[in-house]
């Protein structure tokens, strides 16, 4: 694209520009004439430092233009925008696409989301409400989606490489793993290879979803020697504190 021919009516419309921040920008808060960029067919914006110290690296931008054979600028718009070393906010996501897992307390919801990767319909709906509903109740089904293949994988990598995997200290430091642990419930379906859940309310596990080689203190299997009662002599009696006490 070719360069914008500079319009000299434009360029020289410095004091114009700065005249018409009075009364929108505080007094003091406009500094220096930084530029003047040509945006179009003369169509230019001058650009001012700005010196307010809530906005450094701001810079006031005052957009000017001229008609065919105007001889006069003419002002279109004033506004403060960024430079290239100004604090920016980060930029805006949408709520279903910040929230992060563990971001969730009572009351909050979900956001619903229709191509979930990580979900695949549980049945092949036919469309006409009355044969799907009876589809849902006979079959018992109950769930519109389940996990799809990535679903799976994605939640067995993350129970895993979590607290109640192989590599977590509680597990590197066991005698046992929970595959042999009479408290371990195996679970059903796809995952059942893999994990299980614990049912031993002396583990840290208690209730979790473990891998079949997690394990802890608490095995039903292992004990520790039992310690032999130590002799004990006759009590020391501290004459100078039973002294003191009477």
């Amino acid at each position: 694209m070719p360069e914008l021919k500079v319009d000299p009516t434009l360029r020289a419309a410095v004091d114009l520009a700065r005249a018409a921040l009075d009364g929108l920008a505080e007094p003091g808060s406009v500094g220096d004439h930084l530029e003047m960029v040509m945006d179009g067919d003369r169509v230019a914006t001058h650009y001012f430092a700005c010196l307010t110290p809530a906005y450094l690296g701001w810079r006031w931008a005052v957009s000017v233009a001229r008609a065919t054979r105007q001889k006069e600028a003419t002002v279109c718009e004033t506004s403060l925008v960024p430079g290239a070393a100004s604090v920016l906010s980060p930029q805006w996501l949408p709520y279903a696409e910040r929230i992060a897992p563990g971001d969730l307390s009572a009351g909050d919801i979900l956001p619903f989301r229709v191509d979930d990767p990580l979900l695949v319909q549980g049945f092949e709906a036919t469309g006409e409400e009355d044969v799907d509903q009876m589809a849902f109740f006979e079959l018992g089904l109950g769930r519109r989606r389940v996990l799809s293949e990535e679903g799976r994988e994605d939640a067995a990598q993350r129970w895993y490489d979590g607290p109640h995997g192989p590599t977590a200290d509680v597990a590197v430091q066991a005698h046992d793993r929970c595959s042999t642990c009479g408290y371990f419930v195996p679970m059903a379906g796809a995952l059942r290879a893999v994990f299980g859940v614990c049912a031993n309310g002396w583990s840290p596990s208690d209730g979790q979803v473990v891998s079949l080689d997690h394990g802890c203190g608490a095995h039903s299997e292992t004990d520790v020697p039992a310690d032999d009662a130590a002799a004990h002599g006759r009590p020391i009696v501290d004459e100078f504190a039973v002294d003191l006490l009477t």
